[in-house]
């Protein structure tokens, strides 16, 4: 259908629409839901919102019956990613995640699932879900199973949007390595490999609780999620399995970073400590020398020899000469 024969709809609002059972869609108005689940035809209503307002859920409560504790938690947000069932309706909660100026930023995508409907509420950071009507709208087929198969869709396209910035980051991360074993301390790579690292702990956070979300899904029994679904689920959750894992890779290998940083910082002290060390010494032997003969004593025989400074300025080249040797033997030179 053209956009300019779409229904007017809030801005927060960004699709209503209703696929019949041969997966067709038609867009409709809010208004126009009740008359769309009055008619028992194999169809369900797909809405999607963002950030909406409180009069706006109100309306779809009342036209899909959601229970009052999921409409509260997706009027709030700041909630972690969990799986509840209401009666004969499910409520998902899942993050979502986009690298901003090298930095994740987090949302929410609330899902409300029944019989005949899939409502998704977005907060926060989050990709339209337009890629995701378009892909199922080619699959009509497959559209005809249900509002299930519109949440595996949703689900995919959050968990394949992990993948690009677990690469994101391997690749900083591969070049922070090559900085590590620079010639010259850099304090600024230190705390990159810090951020780095805390960026992917609170994304552990997010990518963690939802292999138990998609494992549910996988292994339910509710007649919402029929057994043609959940082997779709069952991939979707072994796409969360790998990003975990890479995700734990990943800071593992950070973690080994900031060791070997600490580790050759410590070398490099270590390095100097010696080197001065090695100085020290071959000046203090010629101080030594000095100190003695500097000594106010009346009788010092060897002082009226006639060589007497030639042979002391040559057992002083000599000792230094000798030192110099073991040292740079040593490798401290």
């Amino acid at each position: 259908m053209n956009d300019i024969n779409k229904p007017s709809l809030p801005s927060c609002v960004i699709n209503c629409v209703v696929y019949d059972k041969d997966g067709k869609r038609h867009d409709i108005t809010l208004d126009a839901i009740s008359d769309a689940l009055a008619q028992d035809d194999g169809s369900f209503v797909w809405v999607g919102l963002y950030e909406p307002a409180d009069v706006i859920l109100e309306k779809l409560q009342e036209e899909f019956c959601l229970h009052d504790l999921a409409v509260e938690d997706a009027q709030h947000a700041h909630q972690r990613p969990k799986l509840e069932a209401y009666g004969n309706s499910m409520f998902a909660v899942t993050h979502t995640a986009q690298v901003v100026d090298e930095k994740i930023v987090y949302g929410e995508t609330h899902i409300f699932i029944g019989p005949r409907y899939l409502v998704t509420v977005r907060h926060g950071a989050s990709l339209s879900y337009a890629p995701v009507r378009e892909r199922v709208e080619r699959e009509p087929e497959l559209l005809v199973l249900g509002p299930s198969y519109g949440l595996y869709a949703v689900m995919d396209f959050i968990v394949d949007n992990y993948r690009p910035i677990i690469d994101e980051f391997r690749d900083t991360a591969e070049s922070l390595e090559q900085a590590i074993f620079a010639d010259t301390y850099s304090r600024d790579t230190v705390v990159r490999l810090y951020e780095l690292k805390r960026e992917l702990s609170k994304m552990r956070l997010a990518v963690g609780p939802l292999q138990d979300v998609l494992a549910q899904l996988s292994r339910t029994q509710s007649a919402l999620i029929p057994e043609e679904v959940r082997l779709y689920f069952r991939d979707v959750y072994d796409h969360a399995l790998r990003v975990n894992e890479s995700l734990d890779t990943l800071r593992e290998m950070l973690t080994t970073a900031l060791s070997v940083n600490l580790s050759l910082v410590t070398l490099g002290q270590g390095e100097v400590v010696k080197r001065l060390g090695a100085w020290a010494a071959l000046l203090a032997a010629p101080t030594l020398v000095a100190s003695w003969y500097g000594m106010n004593f009346t009788h010092m025989p060897e002082l009226d020899d006639t060589y007497a400074y030639p042979v002391l300025i040559g057992g002083v080249a000599v000792i230094c000469g000798g030192l110099y040797w073991l040292f740079k033997r040593a490798k401290w030179l």
